[in-house]
């Protein structure tokens, strides 16, 4: 925490009163040419947490982390053709630490792609986009299909992107995608922030698409969705060889000041998994869900304050039958649930969880939100969503606790210097307290200081 703050305090010593109007940019350095993009970013976040919840762990962890980017874009109207780094580093770690690919990933050419527009291919208004190569992919709620952005390294897929806008206002996506395996996943060269090319196969595939038609009613957008997932054993690694449809359905209206806003989405995931790892493991069927619920206000005034309620069930597995542990595949787990990094306690699968939320956005230099949410499992024999703490016997109970968050941003610098705290206590209940490979270090606090550059 202290090595954060003084990076903080120093690079805002250092910045010049005359760098608070006008910041270069590396765009405004090669003259802002029409059709060419460049810009990067360098984020350096501390993170510290005691009261370990995940079964295996160490009790009380720390990390500074560096993520850098540099994104560029030739578009001379005929086809795009983009590319970006990621250079993804960790320090600080330990033996039995919770260090993974979530954290480390060196020198990775995310996104290398070819795309094109083509106006009105099916009519007056009509719009056909098409994308292939290597990108980054967030699509609908970003619940099963998303790119990260809290955690320090990202989701990459390589494959082809299809977007199609209808004259009518209908907008659809479809995609085919190979997701980008993130290399290298053994402790020791993770440690060592070592790289290693990223690799996608075909034995791990994902396809789909969304369609979405706004003003459906009450001034909403209705989506329907599907994405397929396939997976299987690796020369380097066994896997449940999952094979996967999720079904979604959503609607949702944006906030708005001086009116309520609202989101429902389900999903129902069916298909196969193996039982385990082994090769000869039983397959399984599935049939797991989600659902996710929230409504809001947005207040007239300079604070722009939103308050609102929410609500998400993720299935866990029951004794017997069915799998019905729900997947989240590629979801983001931040903008809803909890952060990722050395937390990573809470996301999208066995768990029950309602909440209050507010936001605050006062004026464009600085926002912040507050989250209370209250946790049960929904299935008690399952592991608690991400913690690894389970009961099979089903005698701990099912209430995992209370968890408060929040987080606060400011731009020290308009458009390139922003920083940022985000804050958690999570209050174990019976459940993480008494479950037999619950860790017995009571509460778990997680506070987490950044500053990000942009430019």
């Amino acid at each position: 925490m202290k090595l954060c703050t003084s990076i903080i305090a120093l690079l805002v010593g250092v910045i010049p009163a005359s760098a608070l109007a006008e910041t270069p940019t590396l765009q405004s350095t090669i003259g802002a040419p029409d059709d060419f993009k460049l810009s990067g970013s360098m984020r350096l976040r501390y993170e510290t947490l005691d009261g370990q919840s995940r079964a295996g762990f160490r009790s009380e962890e720390e990390m500074l982390a560096l993520r850098s980017t540099l994104f560029a874009e030739y578009d001379p109207g005929a086809v795009r053709i983009g590319a970006e780094l990621y250079d993804s580093r960790s320090w600080l770690s330990k033996p039995g630490t919770v260090l993974s690919t979530t954290d480390v990933n060196a020198v990775e050419l995310v996104q290398a792609y070819v795309g094109a527009e083509f106006g009105e291919p099916f009519g007056k208004g009509s719009k056909l986009g098409v994308q292939l190569g290597r990108m980054t992919v967030n699509l609908g709620s970003r619940r099963l299909v998303a790119a990260d952005d809290y955690r320090n390294t990202t989701n990459g897929y390589t494959g082809l992107r299809v977007d199609l806008k209808a004259g009518s206002g209908i907008n659809a996506t479809a995609i085919y995608m190979l997701p980008q395996v993130r290399l290298p996943n053994d402790l020791p060269s993770l440690r060592d922030n070592d790289a290693r090319w990223d690799r996608e196969s075909f034995d791990l595939q994902l396809w789909g698409g969304l369609i979405a038609r706004p003003n459906t009613m009450f001034g909403a957008t209705a989506e329907l969705g599907y994405f397929g997932l396939f997976e299987r054993d690796r020369v380097d690694a066994a896997t449940r060889n999952r094979n996967l449809d999720n079904f979604s359905a959503r609607l949702i209206r944006d906030p708005k000041t001086g009116r309520f806003d609202f989101e429902i989405e389900g999903i129902y995931q069916t298909g196969t998994i193996r039982a385990s790892t082994v090769p000869d493991a039983a397959v399984l069927d599935v049939g797991a869900s989600f659902v996710h619920a929230d409504a809001g206000y947005t207040f007239p005034g300079k604070a722009k304050l939103r308050l609102s309620v929410e609500y998400d069930r993720a299935s866990g597995d029951e004794p017997g039958g069915k799998y019905s542990r729900f997947d989240t595949l590629f979801g983001m787990r931040r903008a809803e649930l909890a952060p990722a990094g050395l937390y990573n306690a809470v996301g999208r699968a066995n768990i029950s969880t309602p909440a209050i939320r507010a936001e605050i956005a006062p004026n464009p230099r600085w926002d912040a939100f507050a989250v209370y949410r209250a946790m049960w499992l929904a299935e008690r024999s399952d592991s608690f969503s991400t913690t690894g703490v389970q009961n099979a016997a089903g005698t701990s109970g099912s209430f995992a606790g209370h968890q408060l968050e929040a987080r606060v941003r400011y731009w020290l610098v308009p458009s390139f210097l922003r920083a940022e705290v985000n804050a958690l206590w999570l209050g174990k209940g019976r459940f993480l307290k008494t479950a037999p490979n619950a860790p017995a270090t009571g509460d778990t606090h997680y506070l987490a200081t950044s500053i990000m550059a942009t430019f």
